[in-house]
């Protein structure tokens, strides 16, 4: 006999198989710890449309500026020898450069500025609004060899390895089809005056990464949707993860039940301790019991002081008896007010006439009228 471990070819997570949907607070936590469901194949497709695209409509712009470039560089050169006396001197040929860089910084800038802000809308888009600086915190597992290991023979990486192959095959496919539709063209290059032949090469090169970006938003897309299906999947819960969260969120229902307890017990002795003030209990007779006091120094209607069903009901007119508390029957009235009154509330003006006439009649018991 070969003994076995079931559990090891259980799901993780606490509680077994993760069967439930996430919950909001699991996405929210998720999100605070930078875990979205986004592709990357997405920003990196959309800028290389909105590359090739500036190229193709902006060549102009950028072959005039660095034409200028290279003859304002290529002029200063010699007039830097001649003035030096036959050697290129070291300070002025470094400020050069320098200068230099920064021209092509700034002929560069709008071409780097609609990449920034190609590359924000593709995630913003993706995952809206939500910076965090977690990610970025050094984690034990992003460093261990047996983490390293899983994440190497895992789904993901299988699902990014199937991604380079398609971008070469696509990148392949492309440059052959391209290649072949502009035979005739690239074998003249080489007869073709100099700019002609830039602007020749220049226009199939830019065709070619259009080509080749259009089809790669494709991969993108699909990639976008295998991402939103692995992100949910990732966050299904545990039938014992969600009671977990609920308790820490809500609070222990056992806690609560006691705590709920507690409050209703302190309730009924302030209620109970207020039972001598009033003037009159009205019962149902044996289901429920209301207790009703009229001050018109304190309130302009007369409130409950108490109520109560079955034990409470019957604890209540015990009290009431004690302290010597006329006891009416009145079935409706009872039910009424158990029902639509609160403990310190007065009587809503449609029960004024029937307490009234409950009232009245205790007080002509009293001889108070």
């Amino acid at each position: 006999m070969i003994a076995y471990n079931l559990q090891f070819f259980a799901k993780e997570g606490p509680g077994g198989e993760k069967t439930e949907e996430p919950t909001g607070k699991k996405l929210e936590d998720a999100r605070k710890e930078g875990q979205v469901a986004k592709s990357k194949e997405i920003a990196n497709a959309t800028g290389l449309i909105a590359m090739f695209l500036i190229l193709k409509f902006g060549i102009g712009y950028f072959g005039n500026h660095f034409l200028e470039l290279f003859t304002l560089v290529y002029g200063r050169i010699p007039e830097m020898i001649k003035l030096s006396g036959g050697f290129v001197p070291v300070k002025e040929f470094y400020s050069l450069i320098g200068q230099t860089m920064l021209r092509i910084l700034i002929i560069l800038l709008p071409l780097l500025l609609i990449g920034f802000l190609i590359a924000f809308l593709s995630d913003y888009f993706q995952v809206k609004w939500k910076v965090t600086a977690k990610p970025l915190q050094p984690k034990f597992s992003k460093i261990s060899p047996v983490s390293g290991f899983k994440r190497i023979f895992s789904a993901q990486s299988l699902v990014e390895l199937v991604k380079s192959i398609a971008k070469v095959a696509l990148i392949g496919w492309v440059a052959y089809g391209t290649i072949k539709d502009n035979f005739d063209v690239i074998y003249l290059l080489f007869n073709m005056p100099l700019w002609q032949g830039i602007e020749t090469a220049g226009s199939i090169a830019i065709n070619f990464g259009l080509k080749c970006s259009f089809i790669y938003i494709i991969i993108a897309l699909l990639d976008f949707v295998y991402q939103k299906r692995k992100f949910h999947k990732d966050q299904m819960m545990t039938k014992q993860e969600v009671k977990d969260e609920y308790k820490q969120s809500e609070g222990d229902p056992q806690v609560k039940g006691r705590i709920k307890q507690k409050m209703q017990e302190a309730s009924r002795r302030r209620m109970m301790q207020q039972l001598p003030e009033a003037d009159v209990v009205i019962t149902n007779p044996t289901h429920f019991a209301v207790a009703i006091k009229y001050d018109t120094e304190v309130a302009s209607a007369p409130v409950v002081l108490a109520k109560g069903e079955d034990f409470l009901a019957r604890k209540i007119k015990e009290a009431a008896k004690e302290n010597h508390i006329e006891i009416v029957e009145n079935k409706p009235l009872a039910r009424m007010l158990y029902y639509n009154v609160e403990i310190g509330e007065q009587v809503p003006p449609e029960l004024y006439q029937a307490v009234a006439e409950v009232l009245a009649m205790v007080y002509h018991m009293q001889g108070k009228i």
